[in-house]
């Protein structure tokens, strides 16, 4: 018996995540990452919630923490964020009093943001519930197989914002079962 090509399904060794009626989608990449961020999204934003953040608020946050001075133009383009909606996250942290937004000295029109010391603290503790996140999400994947699916994701996203004729050029990888 042959299945059809269009409702075939990857084999991933792993018939118990399969939502009936979905088949024909779960043989995309995309969707199969789209269905694992949305269960890592609600997890990390349950994970999240007691610090008063939210992932992108915590992304936001810890690049900050990370690069104290990094202009706000920056900052948008490292998150894939737009200008206009990082605006939106940079007040409820300002509001917070987790960041400063301070014109930069040498460009007035560009904003330099600093975390402060609350921002530090909060940061801290928040990256350890993070950490304590990620390793609950992927729990049952070996070391080796986690460098490999990050190595995978970011090539994934460099070919996605690749231009199409560039996107035969990058090399493939291929995650091993275990």
């Amino acid at each position: 018996m042959t299945s059809r090509p269009e409702t075939a399904r990857r084999d991933t060794g792993d018939t118990a995540d399969q939502t009936p009626g979905d088949a024909v989608l779960r043989r995309f990449i995309g969707y199969d990452m789209k269905r694992a961020f949305n269960a890592v999204q609600a997890d990390l934003n349950a994970t999240l919630a007691p610090f008063g953040l939210r992932m992108v608020t915590y992304s936001v946050l810890a690049v900050v923490c990370a690069n104290p001075g990094i202009r706000q133009s920056r900052l948008a383009e490292v998150l894939s964020i737009e200008r206009p909606n990082l605006v939106l996250i940079l007040d409820d942290l300002e509001r917070a009093e987790t960041v400063e937004r301070v014109r930069a000295p040498e460009d007035r029109r560009a904003y330099e943001l600093s975390p402060t010391l609350k921002g530090r603290h909060l940061c801290d503790r928040a990256t350890q519930a993070v950490a304590a996140h990620d390793a609950r999400v992927s729990d049952g994947i070996d070391a080796g197989t986690l460098g490999t699916l990050h190595t995978a994701l970011r090539k994934i996203a460099r070919n996605g914002q690749s231009e199409r004729s560039e996107r035969n050029t990058h090399e493939r990888v291929s995650i091993p079962r275990a």
